[in-house]
């Protein structure tokens, strides 16, 4: 199959974030926590627990894993008590360790970030989809990938970064590495180190490379925001709203000093091989949630927004293509 070469890839992104090809099936019905028909599922055990009779949920990294564990507790009460199972909370490292677990059916869900999905898609060869993504306040589903240094650094944008040293989140993530990347190549920016940066490095998480600023380990790191709300408190929702909400980052502490364009929300995804009826009460188990348990939402989601929006992996099919155009240029290499 013929591609388009890399850096015309990379030129067209945040066209492509918007402008998907026209589909040939058609459209699924578009579902949102805000329609007035959304009910949370009622408590009972369901037919489709024969063949899933535990649910197996991955956490990603990003902050440490005893407070994953303690944010997400109520929800794994809630989704026990709602569907009568046993519900098991796996925290992952990071990307790769969830992409690895549903390669090995370990996992039945997992909240990914659009990188990581197209990811673990191609890795399980379609073994994978999406059911939805957060909806943001202004209703879009789409976050952005910001760079933050100390406000007391003197680093005011991205011309004050020549010379200085940069924190990658993650390698499979789309905000923490992907798509700053290649949206400062498109800037002219040699992103390899030594050159605009005078090196760079992964901090292990989002959280963690936000703290190794902090630390003045790095000049520089990026990691995902919503775009929306104040940037000293940490925007409405995201890493750095998280890391204020739990006293590991004070307000007005870190400014942002660059953006990138709008990235489409990272989907919650499930085992695609699941029962048609699984698939369908845990797409209406998380548009509900918000509306029904908004404390339990923002929890998972570290922060606020509308709630949760369905998604397919059309949706996604950018960062399958930049992923499969990725491996080609490191054989080239």
């Amino acid at each position: 199959m013929h591609r388009r070469p890399l850096l015309t890839l990379l030129s067209t992104l945040p066209t492509l974030a918007w402008a998907q090809p026209a589909p040939t099936t058609p459209t699924p019905t578009l579902r949102r926590t805000a329609d007035p028909d959304i009910a949370f599922p009622p408590s009972a055990r369901r037919p489709w627990a024969a063949a899933v009779p535990e649910i197996r949920i991955c956490l990603l990294g990003g902050e440490n894993e005893a407070d994953r564990l303690a944010r997400y507790g109520a929800y794994r009460q809630l989704m026990e008590d709602t569907f009568q199972l046993p519900v098991r909370l796996f925290p992952a490292s990071d990307f790769a360790g969830a992409m690895q677990a549903f390669s090995a059916k370990q996992i039945e869900i997992a909240s990914l970030g659009s990188a990581a999905y197209a990811g673990a898609w191609l890795d399980t060869k379609g073994g994978v989809e999406p059911m939805v993504a957060a909806e943001e306040d202004d209703g879009t589903i789409s976050y952005v990938a910001v760079m933050v240094a100390r406000t007391d650094s003197g680093i005011a944008n991205i011309a004050d970064m020549r010379g200085k040293s940069l924190a990658w989140a993650d390698p499979n993530s789309a905000s923490g590495y992907f798509i700053p990347r290649h949206s400062l190549r498109k800037q002219g920016i040699d992103t390899e180190p030594g050159q605009y940066f005078s090196r760079t490095g992964f901090g292990g998480g989002h959280e963690q490379a936000v703290v190794a600023v902090l630390q003045k380990q790095y000049a520089a790191a990026v990691t995902w925001a919503s775009g929306q709300g104040d940037p000293a408190q940490g925007y409405t929702r995201g890493n750095l709203r998280a890391m204020v909400e739990k006293g590991m980052l004070k307000p007005g502490e870190l400014r942002t000093i660059w953006q990138s364009e709008p990235v489409p929300n990272g989907p919650m995804a499930v085992r695609a091989e699941l029962p048609t009826e699984f698939k369908q009460d845990m797409t209406l188990f998380f548009l509900a949630l918000p509306k029904a348990y908004p404390d339990i939402y923002r929890q998972i989601m570290r922060g606020s927004g509308t709630g949760f929006r369905t998604v397919t992996h059309q949706d996604y099919a950018m960062f399958v293509e930049l992923r499969q155009e990725e491996a080609a240029a490191r054989r080239r290499r």
